[in-house]
């Protein structure tokens, strides 16, 4: 049975080389067409275009690349392969790059080309588009159905298209892609072992990398320590320019900072600025026969309102009345209208309007004198008035905030000057208050301003440490003890006294006297070591009682050659 002339055979774009010379193999056609798609990576390869040249002359077929792509041609060039733009174009053999010899597979296209005319098959003359091959070759053989195939999605197809519009020749679908028979992709493999080996290399690294940086060791040592008590009178100057250990004087440091503080409060005061209501009154003495002279200023009051005296009052003797001697006052300055002394209200309002009123006279003479008349004109005018329980209050309220904050401010200042804090001498001065408005005066709202100032001492903790130690002298043994710990964190102070210049203070506390251990010169010493030779090191002092050693993370074996992360830890003692 003859061989049909030409085969079509569309290349998937996963396409492996050794599928396509599959697929070329088992076509029956000596001309086999292989339609690439774009970018198709299989024969970006000049060793594939070799293999598939190869294996094509091996099987005594002739492979058309049908394509359009520039960077194919050189390697098609190289492998001696044709190309053709598309099914209905001229095939030839495209040039190859001047930099690839390969004159062992140099294919002689005639002698390539008789091998096809096997049996009566029509010789095929490659120089014609390989659509004019199949539809001679149907001619000659008598057969009408052989198909003329264009490619789809290319760009030389579209443009020869554009030439031949008259060019009617169905485009065939490409067929569907045999997943049976796919190739592994060898290329994903080795991306896929290359990452599982990147993995394993950084995960040891990583390893190493977590293990040095989370690698801990703690040293819990314990000794023969004992607690010493320390009771101690200190005297804190700001004057002294050194120790002085005879009196216990330190030199010292004063700070202080100052806050305001303000709180406003609504006036609940009123006062009546209307008109003052006047008048006039009659004074007489009662069971007397003289009595001094009422000064202009006095007051007088009636139905518990006050007015004021203007006019001084001189009295005259009067006549016997019922066995009484009774003096009516005379106006000195107006003596043809004695009886009418002027008066006028102390302050504005209409309750001031009094008639036919009696007054009592406010002088040393007690019940001297008595009074009579009346006032009249008063107009209330009520505003809102400051009065002394408003300040109270709006002191009251005040808020001084936190002073634990403050406290901490200075502590922070004495430290950054190189001092050593006595926050038991913080104090908060005197507070100077200041309202916004004073007693009486009109306003809605009032104001107090409070002024504080704090204050704290602060000391050279090494010339404090000095007067320990030597509070201490007759129960250290200097060659093999010292003292382990001042006991300042834990220290009891007190204030006796204290201004801005100098302050008397109490310290209690208790130190700690044991072996001389230097933490920095073991922490060298253990550095990098194991267990037992750790503990070895440190036992080999005659006052070490008991080592604990514990490393972290769990498969730590050995202490870190950092220093920073051994932690060296003395106990404290229990005896005294």
């Amino acid at each position: 049975m003859a061989t049909t002339p030409k085969d079509t055979i569309y290349v998937d774009i996963d396409d492996e080389i050794t599928g396509v010379i599959d697929k070329v193999k088992n076509s029956p056609s000596k001309v086999v067409a292989l339609v690439l798609p774009k970018r198709a990576s299989v024969f970006q390869s000049i060793v594939n275009m070799k293999l598939l040249k190869r294996a094509a002359d091996n099987n005594k077929k002739n492979v058309i690349l049908i394509t359009a792509e520039a960077g194919l041609l050189p390697l098609a060039g190289s492998a001696g392969i044709h190309v053709a733009k598309t099914l209905n174009s001229k095939p030839e053999i495209p040039l190859g790059p001047n930099a690839i010899v390969d004159s062992d597979e140099a294919v002689d296209e005639d002698a390539a080309l008789s091998d096809f005319a096997i049996n009566d098959e029509p010789e095929l003359d490659l120089t014609k588009p390989v659509g004019a091959l199949s539809a001679a070759t149907s001619a000659k053989l008598g057969r009408e159905d052989l198909e003329t195939v264009t490619i789809d999605n290319s760009d030389a197809d579209e443009a020869d298209q554009a030439n031949n519009p008259d060019d009617k020749t169905a485009k065939a679908k490409p067929p569907k892609k045999n997943k049976s028979l796919k190739i592994p992709n060898f290329n994903r493999f080795r991306l896929i072992l290359g990452l599982l080996g990147l993995l394993i290399i950084l995960l040891i690294v990583g390893f190493f990398v977590l293990n040095a940086a989370l690698q801990k060791a703690t040293i819990n040592i314990r000794t023969n320590a004992s607690n010493v008590p320390v009771s101690l009178n200190l005297n804190l100057s700001t004057s002294a320019s050194s120790l002085d250990t005879s009196t216990d004087t330190l030199p010292s440091q004063y700070v202080q900072t100052q806050k305001t503080f303000s709180e406003q409060v609504p006036t609940t005061g009123q006062m009546n600025e209307g008109a003052k209501a006047n008048g006039t009154i009659t004074v007489v003495v009662n069971g007397a026969c003289s009595a001094p002279d009422i000064p202009a200023g006095t007051g007088a009051t009636a139905n518990g309102q006050t007015y004021i005296i203007e006019d001084d009052i001189t009295f005259q003797t009067g006549t016997v009345n019922k066995g009484n001697c009774q003096l009516q006052g005379t106006d000195a300055t107006n003596p043809n209208n004695g009886n009418n002394i002027p008066i006028v209200a102390q302050s504005g309002g209409s309750a001031y309007n009094v008639n036919n009123a009696t007054f009592t006279i406010d002088d040393s003479s007690g019940n001297l004198y008595s009074a009579t008349g009346s006032a009249s004109g008063g107009t209330d005018d009520l505003v809102q008035v400051v009065n002394q329980n408003d300040i109270t209050n709006a002191e009251n309220k005040i808020s001084v905030g936190n002073a634990s904050v403050i406290k901490s401010d200075l502590e922070n200042q004495l430290t950054s000057q190189g001092y050593y804090p006595v926050v038991a001498t913080f104090s908060p001065g005197t507070p100077s208050i200041t309202p916004s408005a004073t007693v009486g005066s009109a306003a809605n709202t009032v104001t107090v301003t409070e002024n504080i100032t704090y204050s704290m001492y602060g000391i050279y903790k090494s010339q404090l440490e000095k007067l320990i130690a030597s509070s201490l002298n007759g129960q250290i043994n200097s060659k093999s003890q010292s003292i382990l710990n001042y006991g300042l964190s834990s220290a009891n102070i007190g204030v006796n006294t204290q201004n801005n210049k100098t302050a008397q203070i109490t310290l209690d506390t208790t130190a700690v006297i044991g072996p001389n251990l230097n933490i920095t010169n073991i922490k060298k010493e253990v550095a990098g070591k194991k267990v037992g030779t750790i503990k070895s090191i440190i036992s080999a002092n005659p006052n070490v009682t008991s080592v604990n050693i514990s490393f972290s993370p769990f498969w730590v074996s050995s202490a870190p050659t950092n220093l920073s992360k051994i932690n060296v830890i003395i106990a404290k003692p229990t005896n005294k």
